[in-house]
Parts: structure tokens; sequence; C-alpha cells
């Protein structure tokens, strides 16, 4: 048998694992039916994105079609209605290999009083910045959408969309997958509080200082003076 070239086999992969992301999402609660959508990188201007309106666990690698940051496309199947907030994401912004929106119950209750998610818990560093910005209402699918999303992500992971859901971006699908299942739970946790009272939030100096440690989290480089490696291997007793 004649193997397919490596980069067939690679964009293959990426088919499978953009299905399997999109029914993640809705099996992790953090979307439903076919409301989300999700996109990944090729090499060189071209990306992979959900067909439009069809359901995740029917969905097959065929039908995903293929797009350029030009605005083209190919394939069998439409492009999600969001491809412009996706294509120019990924023109955007080098860092996204991967971009994932969901309508996340969590999420769009707070998307929907336009609210951002202030520091009120370290985690929120996880984002990229000392809060997670509520873009202005746009109509979905609109370039006027994908220019004020684009906005609200400077310098973030995550975005809120008001009146609609959120944007995740990630180096990967995997990790656009988790950070948006993270945004999903701080917007629970803060909305609990905001039920409560009024939460207290972390000053500035205090963000700083979690994303310093976020920057090098997962790393050799994360400090911590107390904690010594002493080989790959235990002593034996």
């Amino acid at each position: 048998m004649t193997r397919p070239p490596a980069g067939k086999t690679a964009e293959a992969g990426l088919r499978r694992a953009l299905i399997d992301t999109c029914r993640r999402m809705n099996a992790l609660g953090i979307n439903q039916g076919t409301s989300g959508n999700a996109s990944v990188r090729l090499a060189g201007d071209r990306f992979l994105i959900t067909p439009s309106g069809v359901v995740y666990d029917a969905m097959t690698p065929a039908q995903i079609p293929t797009m350029t940051l030009s605005g083209r496309w190919y394939g069998a199947r439409r492009p999600s209605s969001e491809w412009r907030f996706h294509r120019d994401i990924l023109a955007a912004r080098p860092d996204a290999g991967a971009v994932i929106h969901t309508h996340g119950p969590l999420v769009t209750t707070l998307a929907v009083l336009r609210r951002d998610i202030p520091a009120f818990h370290y985690m929120v560093a996880v984002a990229g910045g000392d809060s997670i910005r509520c873009a202005p209402y746009a109509t979905f699918g609109t370039q006027a959408l994908s220019d004020l999303a684009l906005a609200a992500l400077d310098g973030r992971r995550a975005c809120l969309l008001a009146n609609h859901g959120l944007i995740a971006i990630g180096a990967t699908l995997e990790k656009a997958l988790a950070l948006a299942v993270e945004v999903e739970a701080l917007a629970g946790m803060y909305l609990r509080a905001c039920a409560i009272g009024t939460p207290a939030l972390l000053n500035d100096a205090q963000m700083a200082e979690a994303l310093d440690l976020f920057r090098a989290y997962g790393t050799p480089a994360f400090p911590d003076s107390d904690l010594v490696h002493a080989g790959a291997r235990a002593p034996r007793t």
C-alpha cells in the first residue's frame, strides 16, 4: 500500500481531532447542539473549520471544509457562519494554533449581562491578563463581530461576546479546549460569588505576580527555591 504524504497524514489527524474536540465540548457541558464551532491551523495560510449546521456526533472528516486566510473555502460543506473571526484570529495571532467558540451556559449568562470577568481569582490569569473582557454586541457571523472580538482578545487568550458566548484560543485544540473549560468554571464561580455579595478583587500587583508565575507554569523555570530536582530516578531503599 502506498502511504499518503506526511502532510496528508497530519491533516487527516487534525480533521479527526476537530470532530473529537467538538464532541468533547458538548459532553463537558460547555456547549450544546451545533451552536459552537472550532478551527485548527494547517501549514501555510490554510486552516480547517467545522462546517455549518452539522451535528457533531454525525460529522465526518470529509465534511470539514478547508479555508485560506484570504477567505476562500474548499470542500462539500459550507464553513461555519463564524468563519470570519476564526480567519481573523488565526491571521492576527501567530500564537493561536486553534480557536474554539462555545455557547456555554455560564459564560453566556455573563455575556448577556455584558460583564467582564474581573480579577476575583488568580486563575483569571490563565487567559493571559488581569481580566477576561466581554466584547460589545454585534450580529453573529459579521465582520463587525470579528473586529470586536479581536479587540477584546488583545493581550488575552479568551474573551466573552456580548449576548452570545465565548472564544478561547490555544497553541493546540487541546489547549484551547482546556482554556474554554477553565473560563466556563471561572464564570460559574464569579456568578455564584456575585449572587452572595460583592467579590473581593485582587489588586494590580497581585495579578501581575500571578501572570508572571503563569508564564513559567509547567516548565523548569517555575520559581521555587525550596524544590530541588535530585535526578530522574528515586534512590532505592
